[in-house]
């Protein structure tokens, strides 16, 4: 056994508790100078690792030395906060002992002069958790500095005349860490990459890319992979499935789509319907333990920026074989459904299919035949398409029935024609959305059911309930709007939810009740334990439909597959569905903050065209240092303090309003602002209110 093991086993034992390092070293025997170096190494390597901590003197084993440890989230104005599983911490400046965002790191509490009990300070720094920082160059006297793009990390990377790698003022670079900070120092860097002129927009969209460590390719031995993997579905692969290739089946999907990976084909059966959902059959290609399945599992999901996509899966398979496209053979994993006059499912069976897409459908188009106008080449259609609209209203008014909470959220889409103009408006939500929406949500709903009355492994979809607290404070927030409910945490229904929003609906108060309900919910994320889905007032849930773009799903169709052949599913994903639940969420969230970091760049450039403009917009947040208003194009922006009109102005975060002794501005509230100016660096619209 080496020293360090030795040495954990006195602290476990007690015998090492509180002791200093002269003891620890006579308590190890430890005479000789080499002898007492070793004891204070392996003391020192139980500290780095987080097993041992050394307060006021003495060391102690982490979880009896009342300290905590978290990651630590920086601020640009010096400070930061610590989350723990304990709650959430306050870092003052002065106590931040060299740590920086993102870092992983051990924390003592403190009372702090206001009496507040939640400061604390960084007592050791455990694992630092930026390596490569994206920012802006600034030096032309040999050295320089590299200002970062994340406002979070808020101090500038020094970088030697010998680590420059050339760089010039104002160029966007990738800087790698070499030395970390010691107290207020600065850390040390060397630039590895140059990515353009800082506001450029290629080199700020690589920027971004770069900042979220994304790989614009794939690894050479991926690329080895797909030379062997067809361009086309062979007899061979067809034998043994269940042929679909003469149903009218079809897909809809918006104008700009690339990738298809569900097809659906509705056909009236009695007084009900038969749904079939065919799904690209992706796991016929990608197998977990080859280099294309360990590249998917890494980034778990595609990511979506106005000019680009970084798939999960290589082009020849998101775009290729594994697309359902228009006229050609496809292998799918299918859903045959038979549903009743109410949206019941009355029976279903999971099959290895292969169909042949007879249209590619958009919903424009599709919404235009409902409106009941004539659109050329989509003659032979009419008759599914308003079957398939008969079957979503159905199914709409059964998961009303049941309690789906129907919140209002406001997508962005952006566009970029050929000249590099931009073009920002709300995504648009016709009703020929709602008819892939409510297929696809079935079709999540029957599968997650099969299985989980199977009691395999799986992965499962899942949105908690809120938690007391926030109910308790979404609660008291309605009370502020004289609205009061009888529900509390424990017995909040999501039909209460969906309730409240019908009986508010045409309300001046609906869109702030909206807003706050929003962000009184819980984080959806994937689990192998199911917890019910409370925003679909599901009892099952997964995600089944999209395996081209999401790990999840493609977990869930191997699962799906073994089960159906009668393999062992238990040996094969009993801990699997874990590992991959946890990185799929993560990487999930790293997915939304790049798309909402793009898609708040892009919105900075188009609204730097548009500086002395007047718009209308509701107040989308308040804080202690302004205003944020959303227009109507979905483009959100600041008020500073010095843009409202005088006074001295107190948050309270209670009633989500900021107010002085004359004026009062509340989430939702109706206001019209002047655009002012765009802040490029802190991708940042900043608004004066005029009204």
């Amino acid at each position: 056994m080496v020293l360090k093991d030795v040495l954990l086993e006195k602290f476990n034992s007690g015998e090492a508790e509180g002791l200093g390092l002269k003891r620890l070293c006579e308590l190890m025997g430890a005479k000789a100078r080499f002898e007492k170096n070793a004891v204070i190494d392996a003391v020192y390597a139980l500290e780095n690792e987080g097993r041992i901590v050394y307060d006021n003197g003495r060391f102690v084993l982490f979880e009896n030395s009342g300290l905590l440890k978290g990651t630590f989230k920086g601020n640009e104005r010096g400070f930061g906060f610590v989350i723990t599983e304990n709650g959430d911490y306050f870092i003052p400046p002065k106590c931040l002992n060299g740590a920086l965002n993102g870092d992983t790191v051990i924390i003592k509490k403190q009372e702090s002069l206001k009496g507040s009990t939640d400061e604390a300070k960084v007592v050791l720094v455990l694992e630092r958790g930026v390596q490569k920082v994206v920012g802006t160059f600034d030096g032309d006297y040999g050295f320089g500095f590299v200002i970062p793009d994340d406002k979070n990390y808020s101090v500038d990377i020094y970088v030697s005349q010998k680590n420059t790698k050339g760089a010039k003022t104002g160029d966007k670079v990738v800087v790698l860490i070499t030395n970390y900070p010691e107290k207020s120092k600065n850390p040390e860097g060397k630039i590895i990459e140059i990515l353009g002129k800082k506001f450029d927009i290629q080199a700020e969209e690589l920027s971004i890319i770069k900042a979220f460590d994304y790989s614009l390719d794939f690894p050479y031995k991926v690329e080895k992979e797909l030379a062997e993997i067809p361009d086309f579905v062979s007899e061979e692969e067809k034998a043994g499935r269940v042929d679909f290739t003469n149903d009218l089946t079809v897909t809809i999907d918006g104008e700009d789509s690339r990738d298809f990976d569900d097809a659906v084909c509705v056909k009236r059966k009695g007084n009900g319907f038969e749904l079939s959902v065919h799904i690209a059959d992706v796991s016929h290609y990608v197998k977990f333990y080859s280099e294309i399945g360990k590249e998917a599992y890494s980034r778990s999901t595609s990511v979506y920026f106005p000019e680009r996509v970084i798939p999960m899966l290589p082009k020849k398979l998101s775009n290729g074989i594994c697309s359902l496209n228009e006229g050609v053979d496809r292998l799918t994993l299918s859903l045959i459904m038979d549903i009743d006059k109410t949206g019941e499912v009355k029976s279903f069976e999971v099959v290895n299919g292969v169909i042949r897409s007879k249209k590619r459908m958009t919903y424009t188009a599709v919404q235009s035949i409902i409106d009941g106008e004539v659109v050329e080449g989509y003659e032979d259609f009419v008759p599914l398409i308003k079957d398939m609209h008969a079957l979503q209203q159905i199914l709409t008014k059964r998961k009303r029935e049941r309690g789906n909470i129907d919140l209002t959220v406001k997508e962005s889409h952006i566009t970029v024609d050929e000249k590099k103009n931009i073009t920002v408006e709300p995504r648009k939500s016709e009703g020929a959305y709602k008819i892939i929406e409510e297929f696809m949500v079935l079709a999540n709903e029957t599968v997650a059911e099969y299985v989980f009355y199977a009691e395999m492994p799986f992965i499962y979809r899942v949105h908690e309930k809120p938690s007391a607290e926030k109910v308790e404070n979404f609660k008291n927030f309605l009370k502020v709007l004289g609205i009061n409910v009888k529900w509390n945490a424990e017995t909040c229904h999501p039909k209460d939810y969906q309730t409240l929003l019908e009986k508010l609906k045409g309300a001046p108060v609906f869109s702030v009740v909206n807003k706050v309900m929003l962000r009184s919910m819980q984080k959806a994320k994937y689990s192998p334990e199911n917890l019910g889905h409370f925003g679909l007032s599901s009892k099952c849930y997964c995600h089944f439909t999209s395996p081209i773009r999401r790990f999840p799903d493609l977990v869930v169709h191997a699962v799906l597959k073994d089960l159906i052949s009668g393999k062992d599913v238990v040996s094969r994903f009993s801990s699997f569905t874990q590992e991959a639940s946890n990185i799929s969420s993560t990487n999930e969230k790293r997915a939304d903050e790049a798309e909402r970091m793009m898609d708040d760049f892009y919105k900075c450039r188009y609204m730097k065209k548009h500086i002395g403009e007047v718009y209308s917009g509701v107040i989308s947040g308040v804080n202690s240092h302004g205003v944020f208003v959303e227009l109507e194009n979905t483009v959100e922006g600041f008020i500073k303090l010095e843009y409202l009109p005088r006074g001295h102005y107190e948050l309270d975060a209670n009633a989500f309003t900021l107010r002085s002794g004359v004026h009062s501005y509340t989430l939702g509230e109706e206001v019209t602002v002047k655009v002012v100016g765009v802040d490029q660096r802190a991708r940042r619209v900043d608004f004066k209110l005029i009204d």
